[in-house]
């Protein structure tokens, strides 16, 4: 069969990485890719942010099964017109990724339903983010209602600091339209956890949880990104955990959409603050997560096919998946500046040197691939994974890796999973 899959990130890379694992792909065609994708896959340079672009790609190569990886086009409504053509595609309609694509919406869902969340008021204005703020203690939490690409939440150590970031957002100086109306909410303490599901729109199958690292400093400093590495191992969600969020967020999630008319059909990233009160739920995303990604599916055993007809086909199971009990560490390498202004164009070495080492695998985000080398072409350059025995050799062999990669300006975390490793021996 053949594959399409849309967008140009690491978490696109990966997806191409293990659908062509999958006996049945005979082709990927990925729109428009990235430097390291076009190894794997076929690039074709067209728009991913235009549903016409992507319509006129699908009917020139009449793909089998289209893959959307990015926030955007599910938003746009591509889910929507491939389905209404009788092509099929994976992921939620335009309707559906309103859990995603409008934060107000999404705290009312999880209202409306009972699911755990935080506290929050919806702003349109300042005088309401005034009165917004006046419900909560500091620190307090700011969020963009649209789709900001993993920079529109602000955790503000003050009310000032709340006050202002609302106001950048409200007035289109920090996220453009995204920031258009805000939600303010209770700033929720506790370990993250990235609890994704595998939805028909009426049955569901857990994936392995992963730790997403959003903050772009070492020790949770400095601005949030989106997402400078995460890690997975078997014991990060214990079973009965993960049936509890099963039965208390993923399944009243679905039936709860389906019940206003609004089936919800692909993956379902719960992301999560484990508190002391409890699971609650700081967002939904309507597709895989990107760093996340990596590290999951480096973990899967099953063919990542069969998983997503089931879903796209209404008959998803708990047998769709099976999961190594290896641990995997993914660690982003950003370039100069990011998540601020950076600079691209510069020449990566080593990549070829860090994927000799054993269990490790180098997912490219933000490349381009000319001459016969690789060159810098985003804020995220590279998702440098690893697979082990257990998470201290994952991490080992991720960071290993990392040392054999050069270009100018690169910077990391140093200690993705350190939390994690503290805790598990």
């Amino acid at each position: 069969m053949k594959v399409l899959v849309i967008g140009s990130g690491g978490r696109e890379h990966a997806l191409v990485w293990k659908l062509r694992q999958s006996s049945r792909v005979s082709k990927i065609y990925c729109v428009p890719g990235n430097g390291g994708i076009t190894q794997e896959a076929e690039c074709v340079p067209a728009d991913q942010k235009s549903v016409e672009s992507l319509v006129a790609v699908a009917s020139q190569f009449k793909p089998d099964l289209t893959v959307v990886g990015p926030e955007l086009p599910l938003q746009m409504g591509v889910v929507d017109e491939f389905s209404r053509r009788g092509w099929p595609v994976f992921g939620p309609t335009k309707a559906a990724a309103q859990l995603e694509s409008s934060k107000a919406f999404a705290k009312q869902f999880l209202q409306r339903h009972h699911i755990p969340t935080a506290h929050y008021a919806i702003c349109t204005s300042n005088s309401e983010v005034k009165n917004g703020l006046s419900r909560f203690s500091a620190p307090v939490v700011v969020k963009a209602d649209g789709l900001a690409a993993g920079k529109g939440v602000v955790i503000c150590k003050t009310k000032d600091e709340a006050t202002t970031a609302a106001g950048e957002m409200l007035s289109g100086k920090m996220v453009g339209e995204a920031g258009t109306r805000v939600v303010v909410e209770e700033c929720l303490q506790g370990d993250e956890i990235s609890f994704l599901v595998l939805s028909d729109g009426e049955r569901v199958a857990a994936l392995v949880a992963a730790q997403d690292h959003k903050r772009v400093g070492d020790g949770d400093t400095g601005p949030n990104t989106g997402g400078m590495g995460a890690y997975s191992f078997p014991s990060l969600l214990d079973e009965q955990m993960t049936n509890w969020l099963l039965q208390h967020v993923a399944r009243p999630t679905v039936a709860g959409m389906k019940a206003e008319g609004m089936e919800y059909k692909g993956i379902l990233y719960c992301g999560l603050m484990m508190t002391a009160r409890g699971p609650m739920v700081l967002e939904f995303n309507c597709r895989f997560g990107d760093p996340e990604t990596q590290p999951i599916l480096m973990r899967m055993e099953s063919d990542l096919v069969e998983a997503i007809e089931a879903s796209i086909e209404g008959r998803v199971s708990d047998g769709d998946f099976r999961w190594s009990q290896d641990a995997s560490a993914c660690v982003v390498m950003a370039s100069g500046g990011y998540p601020g202004t950076i600079e691209v164009g510069k020449k990566i070495t080593g990549i070829e040197e860090a994927d000799k080492i054993e269990g490790v695998k180098v997912f490219h985000a933000g490349t381009s691939a000319r001459d016969g080398a690789y060159y810098t072409s985003g804020g995220r350059v590279l998702g440098v994974t690893a697979r082990a025995a257990d998470l201290n050799s994952a991490v080992e062999r991720a960071y290993e890796a990392v040392d054999r990669i050069r270009f100018e300006g690169a910077h990391w975390r140093k200690d993705i999973a350190a939390k994690a490793l503290k805790t598990s021996f």
